[in-house]
C-alpha cells in the first residue's frame, strides 16, 4: 500500500491511501479520486517526505517488570475526552439516584418486567456475562454502566 498527500484544484490537501502507484492513476485517469473537502476530481500528487524507517537510534530500554506482572492501559485525556467522561459519571450518577439498586437479582427482575410478570421500574445491579448475553437474546433492554478508571482503584 502506498499513501499519498494529495491536493486539490483548490488546494486543499488530503492524504489516501492506494494498492500501487498505477492504481492511483489509474483511478484518477476514471474521475474517482476526489477532495473530501469540496469534492473537486482534479487532484494531483503533492509534494511530500518520504517514510524511511531510521536504524541508528537505539531502542530505549525496557523498565524491568517481574514476569507475569500485566500491564494496565493508559492515556493522557484531552478535553473532549474529559467532557465524554464526565458525560459518563452524570448518566451513571442519574441511574443510581434514580433507580433502584437490585443486586445479583437485577436479571431476574429485568425478564420479570420484560414479560409483564412484575410491574416495570428503573433498576439496576450486577448480572454475569451469560445472563447478559441471554437477556439480549430475548430482546430485553439492558444497557451496562459504565465503569470509570477512578473507580478502579
Amino acid at each position: 500500500m502506498i499513501r499519498y498527500t494529495l491536493r486539490c484544484a483548490s488546494d486543499h490537501t488530503f492524504d489516501s491511501w492506494f494498492p500501487s502507484s498505477d492504481s492511483f492513476d489509474a483511478q484518477k485517469a476514471r474521475g474517482l479520486v476526489s477532495c473530501p473537502t469540496c469534492g473537486a476530481t482534479t487532484v494531483e500528487k503533492a509534494v511530500m517526505a518520504p517514510a524511511v524507517s531510521r536504524t541508528d537510534r537505539e531502542k530505549a530500554p525496557q523498565a524491568a517488570r517481574p514476569e507475569g506482572e500485566p500491564t494496565t492501559p493508559v492515556t493522557v485525556m484531552g478535553e473532549q475526552e474529559q467532557a465524554f467522561r464526565a458525560l459518563l459519571r452524570e448518566l451513571k450518577d442519574h441511574v443510581t439516584r434514580n433507580a433502584d439498586y437490585v443486586g445479583d437479582e437485577f436479571a431476574t427482575l429485568a425478564r420479570q418486567m420484560h414479560e409483564g410478570e412484575v410491574e416495570h421500574r428503573s433498576i439496576y445491579g450486577e448480572a454475569t456475562a451469560d445472563e447478559i448475553k441471554a437477556l439480549r437474546e430475548d430482546e430485553v433492554e439492558v444497557f451496562p454502566l459504565p465503569v470509570l478508571p477512578d473507580e478502579r482503584n
